[in-house]
């Protein structure tokens, strides 16, 4: 059996060709948790935030920091990884199944208030990240993790049964017959429209824009502002729905650099909806501890909330 290795890792999430079914997501982080448990990587806790910590890798990899982990999501067991993955995928297939009915079953309730879905989702993306932020240089793979993360979410709503792809459109502007805009989505999704209009290059009134983004941090403005203008040029309301892994960095808290901060900007959300127009549901994976219980209950809700419900109700 071959040893995984770092720059194994490495390797398969720089891979183009990779990444385009579940179980590779599977893989490259039962690979990654394994790696961490035989290297005995001691995790580094947060003064502020007592839950979080921070892996740091060796000498060979310039002992560089990780991104903050939360230690209430994030399945620092491979074998315990594997068990939740098979259930996550159990519990999408009977989603996909009996989406009406699904929520009634004891065990799909029990499964829910235990975060299954958020911590198989948190672990996998945050072991892609973890690996990415062992690069020289973290901004050659900042986007790739980016990447990685709308890929992810895209396969997890096809297996819903929805269609769900990226999509660059490109729109004429009203009064203008010379002009044009283009807009690149992150993903489309719908119950069977999107083959319909993918020559087309434009969107059916059945489609619904997932921005889907590991952060909030400098993209909010970008997403508030794609739904006002798509719903201005197209003349009806365009749904669009964000979807965030965390909202949290490392920062310095007394003496110490591993404290933890929000990128959640509650003023901008709140002056964003106020000024343009409020998203049709925001989501998180790790919901932001500043707006739990707060003003933002209604507008802002957990994953979960998305695939077992929300979801379903935007395509009707």
């Amino acid at each position: 059996m071959t040893t995984v290795t770092l720059s194994g890792l490495q390797v398969r999430v720089q891979d183009k060709t990779a990444f385009q079914s579940l179980d590779e997501y599977y893989k490259l982080c039962y690979d990654f948790l394994s790696f961490v448990n035989r290297q005995q990587l001691t995790p580094i806790v947060s003064p502020n935030r007592h839950h979080y910590i921070f892996y740091q890798f060796d000498q060979f990899y310039g002992y560089r920091i990780t991104r903050p982990i939360n230690t209430n999501l994030f399945i620092e067991d491979a074998n315990s990884f594997n068990e939740e993955f098979n259930q996550f995928l159990s519990f999408l297939d009977d989603v996909k199944s009996d989406r009406d009915d699904v929520i009634r079953r004891p065990y799909v309730s029990a499964y829910l208030q235990s975060r299954g879905v958020h911590k198989v989702i948190y672990t996998i993306q945050q072991s892609i990240g973890c690996v990415g932020d062992s690069f020289d240089n973290s901004n050659q793979s900042r986007k790739r993790v980016g990447q990685l993360f709308e890929i992810f979410i895209r396969l997890i709503i096809q297996r819903l049964g929805l269609d769900c792809d990226s999509r660059t459109i490109t729109l004429p502007l009203p009064g203008y017959p010379d002009h044009e805009m283009s807009f690149e989505l992150d993903l489309v999704f719908s119950k069977g429209s999107t083959l319909v209009v993918a020559e087309t290059r434009t969107l059916h009134e059945k489609e619904i824009i997932a921005s889907v983004k590991t952060t909030s941090k400098d993209r909010l403005d970008k997403i508030f502002l794609d739904k006002h203008l798509l719903s201005h040029i197209l003349g009806r309301n365009v749904p669009v729905v964000a979807i965030f892994l965390h909202d949290v960095q490392r920062s310095r808290f007394g003496n110490s650099p591993f404290g933890i901060s929000s990128t959640f900007k509650s003023n901008h959300f709140l002056g964003y909806t106020i000024a343009l127009n409020g998203l049709d549901g925001v989501y998180y994976v790790d919901l932001p501890e500043s707006v739990i219980g707060k003003q933002f209950y209604e507008q802002i809700k957990d994953l979960q909330t998305f695939l077992i419900r929300d979801i379903w109700v935007l395509t009707a």
